[in-house]
């Protein structure tokens, strides 16, 4: 078996650079907008992972980064990488653009030219026997790594189980070599349905006057006050648009003879914001809502069991037009805005196509929709106000009657394109305006309504005119056709065919045994991402619009949930006895990956390869990944960490997705072994192995200087140890009882987390602690913020002794925040000493007036507690009173406290003041200057008469 490219060392420095300058919304390549799709992997990573899966090991990284158009225009005289290196240290003192700066565009933008395309299929050629590999990715998504093995020239398939991305496969790999440019077509048609259809929408959308043109209705919904019966708004802030704290536009509720109303005023010329707050609307972040008109308030159980009835109201905030001249503006809204909705509403009520329109159910105990169920929702035609229907429907229709005749004008490969791209844009409509669609009040237009990954109903969401403004139909048609012409430039000096698109389950691919040379996949992603659950919206849609173009695809009412590849408890709910719906989405998920992993080797040639891109940081998914690996056959040869997006970006902050992927490598053995018995490995010998192998990947992480969080650094030593695990398998423990990867993994984290104790933290006696105490300084570290995931916390915490289920009553040391762990300060854990002790509350377990605590980080946050609340004096007489200037308990966690806190939350200052003032004298504390460096900065050298 030869060698290949992701087996040896890879310009991974490089290529996480270039995935973070990726990560820019303002410059994301043009598939990213053709439709909304999730967990795209960034351009450099999947281009990495398929040259490196197909070139022969010993390639230069300076070779592999020119191939990747990471390469200035001139020589730079030092190798690539370290220029690339170079070019992001200076990047903050640059003049000009990052293209100026590089000295070469974002990889996205360049494809190979056609010699370096020549040379690479020579290459090739000569590796794999005479032909070029094929590349395959059996779960597709919306087509990046087929894209990049398309822009090689590389015989290419990708398959896909759901509907809606195997429709955006025909537009990515598919059309632009088959079809070709068609901007002049798609604007032909595009123009001609915007004409119809805005025709047909007037009366629902009128105007003030002829200059002005509705393009949002800002809306909410009212129910009536139990008290004194008036229209009760529920949302949680007023603005129509927000310039900053106290300037802005907003819609100032007014009570006429109990009619509300809504006043358009302009802070702070009209009102100040000291006098009206537009960010304090009647509802509460916890659904509560107060009456501006009576002040009581309405519990949000009553509020979303009137909504569920359907006993509420419409009620518009305020609407945003477009004037004739351009430009925008904001005003009240008119008894004609309100009579377009009620023709809206008469017109859904009578009209039989309407009537009947998107009537599949919504399911009642979905991952991802239960939610909406909640408040009513019960079919898709509820995602949408009756206005919002009318709208979508009338673009639909246009479309139906332009479709006839695009089919006889054109070829049927060039119709069927153009036809499609149409579709999207259709399809696309419905992202920005639907009731589960955010209003974005800094911005003045909805954001998309899947962008947190999840469907909710919004309390404030707009109506939108699509032939008028921000969002309208020709405007989206526009940037994907724009999308579409770009992709067409990439692959303009590709020699590769179309890419062959299949749909259909990964684990049954429609392809012959031992045909495929490389696969390249980015599997579903464990439970982060309900992928059919959260596309079913667009896909009733897309159905209505290509049916009888793709029958193959729509078959179905909905998109297929029982053959996908997720963790999803919901499935399970009416089957879950002595085993929880969690770990029977846990077997289903490993069942289903097991199942692809071995389709996937039945369709590799012997001798080939599988690279797997797995961005997730749960040790479940991690499991279950490597044990479906493991039981598929075969043999994990490399792994490779990647820096592939920006740390902590808000759509993932508290979900399961890492900041970096890992490119795990397994092999085909060239010739099969007949005999499937292996003899058992003892995990007692192999337990040590696992650590070791962890613990060197950390270190040469750490002394690579990857921009790597301390999470993915566990993360990224996941892969030297399951490569181990996997080597050793099958592993028994000392019962003959198979041990799972998880073991192995759970070994991994602590070792790791003790890599990382040692180099980043100075404080001597840190492991003679208590285990509490010890979890929470570790977690601190790091994950870095006072919020992160549960399974991650549950998981450090078996690494150092401790159930955290079993100390959270009792320590209060964390709480629950939305199925996360959220650390807790001294604030929320000790009694206020100023009180009588029977006045105290029993919530918060420490009491400073102890004299012996058995947990150290209840001296410290009790130490912090008198400090704060009765000063620098009588909290020397209280460390005195307790010895603690001889604790070395105390100093310990105190400097390790300082340490990994950031600088800006509360206890961090009041532990600094500890460690500076005459508290100081009385711990007789000797601190390093790093103890005080900046948060990111850890061995940046400060003093302590800083403070």
């Amino acid at each position: 078996m030869k060698s290949l490219a992701i087996e040896g060392k890879l310009p991974l420095k490089a290529v996480g650079i270039e995935n973070l300058k990726e990560d820019n919304p303002k410059h994301m390549p043009p598939n990213r907008y053709l439709f909304p799709w999730y967990a795209r992997r960034p351009t450099p990573a999947a281009r990495l992972a398929v040259l490196a899966s197909v070139l022969p090991e010993g390639v230069s990284s300076d070779d592999i980064l020119s191939l990747m158009q990471i390469k200035p225009n001139f020589e730079p005289g030092i190798p690539l990488e370290d220029y690339v290196v170079n070019k992001k240290a200076t990047e903050g003192n640059r003049s000009g653009t990052l293209g100026d700066h590089y000295g070469y565009p974002r990889p996205f933008e360049s494809s190979p030219t056609k010699n370096q395309q020549s040379d690479l299929h020579s290459q090739l050629r000569e590796f794999w026997d005479g032909s070029l590999p094929t590349v395959l990715d059996p779960t597709a998504g919306s087509g990046v790594i087929p894209l990049e093995s398309l822009r090689y020239g590389l015989p290419t398939k990708a398959n896909e189980l759901n509907p809606v991305p195997s429709v955006m496969l025909k537009v990515v790999l598919d059309y632009p070599l088959s079809a070709g440019h068609l901007r002049q077509e798609v604007e032909k048609w595009g123009s001609e349905i915007d004409k119809t259809a805005s025709k047909n929408l007037v009366e629902y959308f009128p105007g003030k006057n002829s200059r002005q043109t509705p393009s949002h209705y800002v809306s909410t919904y009212t129910i009536r006050c139990p008290n004194c019966a008036c229209d009760l708004p529920l949302t949680s802030k007023l603005w129509l648009l927000k310039r900053s704290s106290s300037k802005g536009i907003a819609a100032r509720p007014k009570y006429v003879n109990g009619e509300l109303t809504f006043e358009r005023v302009e802070l702070p010329n009209d009102v100040k914001k000291d006098e009206f707050n537009p960010q304090d609307g009647p509802r509460s972040r916890g659904g509560n809502t107060e009456c501006p008109n009576c002040g009581v308030v309405t519990e949000s159980s009553e509020i979303k069991k009137r909504v569920k009835n359907g006993d509420y109201e419409y009620a518009i905030l305020g609407v945003k037009y477009t004037k004739s001249g351009g430009g925008s503006g904001y005003r009240v809204a008119t008894q004609a805005d309100y009579d377009g909705y009620q023709k809206a509403v008469d017109r859904v009520e009578s009209d039989y196509n309407l009537f009947s329109l998107l009537t599949q159910s919504i399911p009642e105990n979905g991952q991802k929709t239960s939610e909406p169920a909640g408040y009513g929702f019960s079919e898709w035609r509820d995602a949408f106000t009756p206005r919002q229907l009318v709208a979508h429907y009338e673009y639909w229709q246009a479309f139906e009657k332009a479709k006839d005749r695009i089919q006889q004008e054109y070829s049927p490969k060039k119709a069927e394109a153009i036809i499609t791209i149409l579709a999207l844009a259709g399809g696309k409509m419905v992202d920005r305006n639907s009731r589960f669609s955010p209003y974005n009040i800094h911005r003045g237009y909805p954001m998309h309504l899947t962008g947190a990954k999840n469907l909710s109903p919004q309390w404030q969401f707009t109506d939108n005119n699509p032939s008028s403004g921000d969002q309208q139909y020709t405007d989206i048609l526009d940037r994907i056709l724009g999308s579409y012409e770009k992709i067409v430039g990439y692959l303009e000096n590709s020699e590769s065919e179309p890419a062959e698109v299949l749909n259909g389950d990964a684990a049954s691919l429609d392809l012959k045994s031992n045909s495929v040379e490389s696969v390249i996949v980015d599997p579903p992603y464990y439970s982060s991402i309900m992928y059919a659950e959260l596309s079913d919206i667009f896909y009733v849609w897309l159905r209505q619009y290509l049916d009888d173009v793709f029958s193959d695809l729509f078959v179905e009412e909905v998109t297929n949930k029982d053959q996908e590849a997720v963790a999803n408890p919901s499935k399970f709910s009416e089957l879950a006895g002595s085993t929880s719906k969690k770990d029977l989405a846990r077997s289903d998920y490993e069942e289903k990956m097991s199942d692809i992993f071995s389709e996937i080797y039945r369709v590799v040639k012997p001798g080939g390869v599988m690279t797997v891109m797995f961005t997730h940081k749960e040790t479940d998914a991690w499991d279950t990944l490597t044990q479906s690996l493991i039981n598929s056959g075969f043999t994990i040869t490399a792994t490779h960490p990647i820096t592939s997006e920006r740390p902590n970006r808000t759509d993932t902050q508290g979900s399961g997705s890492a900041d970096s992927t890992l490119l795990l490598t397994g092999r085909k053995a060239v010739t099969e072994d007949d005999d499937d018995s292996s003899i058992p490995t003892l995990w007692s010998d192999v337990k040590q192995d696992t650590r070791d192998a962890a613990k060197e990947a950390a270190r040469n992480l750490i002394d690579s200087e990857f921009n790597l969080t301390k999470t993915d650094i566990i993360i990224s030593a996941f892969g030297p140890t399951l490569r181990v695990f996997a080597e050793a398998h099958p592993v028994v423990d000392d019962q003959d009882e198979p041990v799972p990867p998880r073991r192995a993994l759970e070994e991994a984290r602590e070792a790791v987390t003790r890599v990382l104790a040692e180099e980043y933290l100075e404080a001597e006696g840190i492991d003679d602690l208590d285990s509490v105490t010890e979890w929470y300084i570790l977690c601190w570290l790091v994950y870095e913020r006072q919020t992160f995931s549960y399974d991650e916390g549950r998981q450090l915490g078996l690494g150092v002794g401790v159930d955290i289920d079993d100390i959270k009553r009792n320590t209060k040391i964390w709480q629950k925040s939305s199925g996360d762990i959220n650390l807790r300060g001294h604030a929320d854990r000790v009694q206020n000493i100023n009180e009588k002790p029977e006045n105290r509350s029993s919530r918060t377990p420490v009491n400073p007036d102890d004299l012996s605590f058995s947990l150290a980080i209840d001296k410290v946050h009790a130490a912090m507690h008198v400090y704060d609340v009765q000063g620098e004096s009588a909290c020397c007489d209280w460390l005195r009173e307790r010895n603690f200037d001889s604790d070395s308990t105390f100093k310990a966690t105190l400097k390790a406290i300082l340490q990994v806190l950031p600088h800006d939350y509360e206890d961090w200052e009041i532990a600094r003041d500890l460690a500076v003032g005459r508290t100081k004298k009385v711990l007789d504390l000797d601190f390093s200057p790093n103890v005080f460096a900046d948060n990111g900065d850890e061995k940046k050298q400060s003093n302590l008469s800083n403070f």
